[in-house]
């Protein structure tokens, strides 16, 4: 690699930086104007979440005169426009393609906004095992909730079938959707055990409508 090459690079960073701050900048402008807040508007919203933002600040923000942008400000001004911070920083929709990394090349914002997020499980996140565990749980989660629901749809048809046949039917049903319940609810109790082994906290249950499918009864762990 050249000297001139090493300079390059060096001068593509700042340039990136500015680029993203650019990019919130504008994303700020749009969603306020969407909103119909003027910036004293979004300066006083800013000041009743609790970190004050002036309306200047905001006004240099947006034209471009202010240079940096800390992360502070943008997760206030998100709350304060009714949104996301991430939304923010790649604005699915209304931006296509953004440099997610200096020395990268540009790339599908939606992809950008995964790999920030960690919404998907896969490389390089896979390294992170408490994210990776997060994810799982979550997937249980709603795996158990959809298997409770199915059962409890098959029991009222069972309970109100109007032959022998359909009842039959129905009953086997809710025995199949009992089953991926119980599997899913011990794929649960083994993901909350690994979190704990790698020093973690589980995160708290989602409330079920039907039963409670960790409660004593069902001879679980203590948060079970």
């Amino acid at each position: 690699m050249t000297q001139h090459d090493v300079d390059d690079e060096a001068d593509n960073v700042p340039e990136w930086a500015d680029q993203v701050t650019a990019t919130v900048a504008k994303e700020v402008r749009r969603r306020r104007k969407e909103l119909g807040m003027s910036a004293q508007n979004l300066a006083d919203a800013c000041e009743e979440i609790g970190h004050p933002i002036p309306r200047n600040v905001i006004a240099n923000m947006e034209s471009g005169r202010r240079a940096s942008l800390p992360l502070v400000d943008v997760m206030v001004l998100a709350e304060a426009l009714h949104t996301n911070p991430i939304c923010l920083i790649y604005p699915v929709g209304y931006v296509e393609e953004v440099q997610k990394l200096p020395l990268r090349h540009s790339e599908q914002t939606w992809n950008a906004m995964r790999w920030f997020t960690g919404a998907e499980p896969g490389e390089p996140l896979a390294l992170d095992v408490m994210l990776r565990l997060f994810h799982q749980h979550e997937s249980e989660q709603r795996a158990l909730h959809a298997a409770e629901s199915s059962e409890q749809d098959e029991a009222w048809k069972a309970k109100s079938a109007g032959d022998a046949t359909q009842r039959e039917e129905a009953l086997s049903a809710q025995a199949f959707y009992a089953e991926r319940a119980a599997l899913a609810k011990e794929r649960l109790r083994r993901l909350r055990a690994s979190i704990r082994e790698e020093g973690g906290t589980p995160p708290m249950l989602l409330p079920s409508r039907f039963t409670d499918p960790f409660d004593d009864n069902n001879h679980l762990e203590e948060d079970f």
